[in-house]
């Protein structure tokens, strides 16, 4: 497929990965041939792609009145149904896994986000999910709180492969960074094997353009020098704060430090970068897309996305390039009364209140419709 932009992002070191899910997607082929045409290497998920799958969705409801028949809490049988649709994705892309000796092929499952801020009961959760799941391809959320890196240290240390979700600083990249490769020295202390172990840190990038830009909005209302400084930040510091995160990564990972453990087969730990929609028209359906095209990178997006990009796509190595406009972009704000620090702080919590929403509803309409579906069998019977 010459002309088709997305998978055309390979040639550039970018893997792009779905951030979708569905019980449809695997049987109906859908999954198949998004990696036959676009070039597709992985699947991310959390609660809230699974509670825009699941809610509504009849597909669901065999293996919802199964699992309850067992007498599960609507809990389990919405972990039930969620497992069903990644060991079938993970299977789906075992291939990809193979073909690139671990490097793609992947998929993810989300721990309880309730537990975000509680290390001992996300280390034991991951473990129970990893254990679930039984695929060496599997990646288990553990949220970037401040809790995060130190539930990471733990868990790559013992082989368990970890996608650190919600990540929105560079602060708080730092110590997830640090908490990789100490739970790297940790697991080659005891004689273990680094090769299997994989790890990416989602960022979401979107997220600190949407909170940003909408505090410049009463800058822009003041007219004159502030407006039209507040115009030069509008709708680049999610794709700056990306940018100086990047480079974060390669020094951590190109460090004597890293070198060390990488001549004993660890991986570093790549980017990916997530939420990545525009809600503002002028910017475009392939804004982040664009800017964030880089080697050793992983780009997770939505179904829309990708057929935007097919359609629009001018695939390019942009994220190593104006990293001085990304610092100037990031040097402005405290002159709009924007501190980055306290954006983040934002997003971190608004993003773990989000997923507990949405996981919380997940599991209520779950639980509601195993009673109807229980009811039906009762009535049949």
């Amino acid at each position: 497929m010459v002309g088709n932009a997305v998978r055309q992002l390979g040639r550039f070191g970018q893997s792009i990965w779905l951030d979708e899910v569905g019980r449809d997607l695997v049987p109906s082929g859908g999954l198949e041939r998004l990696i036959v045409a676009d070039g597709l290497r992985g699947l991310i998920s959390g609660p809230c792609a699974f509670e825009a799958a699941v809610v509504g969705c009849p597909l669901y409801d065999v293996e919802i009145r199964a699992l309850s028949a067992q007498g599960r809490t609507p809990k389990a049988v919405y972990e039930g149904v969620c497992q069903t649709d990644l060991q079938a994705a993970a299977d789906e892309l075992r291939p990809t896994f193979e073909a690139t000796s671990g490097q793609d092929g992947y998929v993810s499952l989300a721990t309880d986000p309730r537990l975000a801020r509680q290390t001992d009961a996300v280390v034991q959760e991951a473990r129970r999910l990893w254990a679930s799941l039984e695929r060496p391809n599997a990646l288990i959320n553990v949220v970037a709180t401040a809790q995060g890196p130190m539930a990471l240290q733990q868990l790559i240390a013992e082989g368990i492969n970890v996608n650190v979700t919600l990540l929105f600083s560079l602060s708080r990249y730092r110590q997830v960074a640090e908490a990789y490769i100490a739970g790297l020295e940790e697991r080659a202390a005891s004689g273990l094997p680094l090769a299997p172990v994989a790890s990416v840190v989602s960022f979401f990038v979107s997220r600190i353009d949407a909170l940003v830009d909408a505090r410049l909005e009463g800058q822009a209302a003041q007219g004159g020098e502030q407006a039209a400084l507040a115009e030069t930040v509008r709708g680049s510091i999610g794709i700056a704060c990306a940018k100086l995160v990047h480079q974060a990564q390669l020094r951590a990972f190109s460090s004597v430090r890293f070198r060390r453990l990488a001549a004993l087969g660890a991986r570093p730990q790549r980017m990916l970068w997530v939420s990545s929609g525009t809600q503002d028209p002028p910017d475009g359906d392939v804004k982040y897309m664009e800017a964030l095209i880089g080697p050793g990178t992983v780009h997770a997006v939505g179904l829309g996305a990708l057929a935007a990009y097919r359609d629009q796509g001018q695939p390019q190595g942009r994220l190593e390039k104006g990293l001085a406009a990304a610092r100037a972009a990031l040097g402005r704000l405290p002159r709009l009364g924007i501190i980055i620090d306290d954006v983040t702080r934002l997003l971190e919590d608004e993003g773990v209140e989000r997923a507990c929403r949405a996981f919380d509803h997940s599991v209520q309409v779950v639980g509601e419709r195993a009673q109807i579906l229980g009811a039906e069998i009762h009535c049949v019977i």
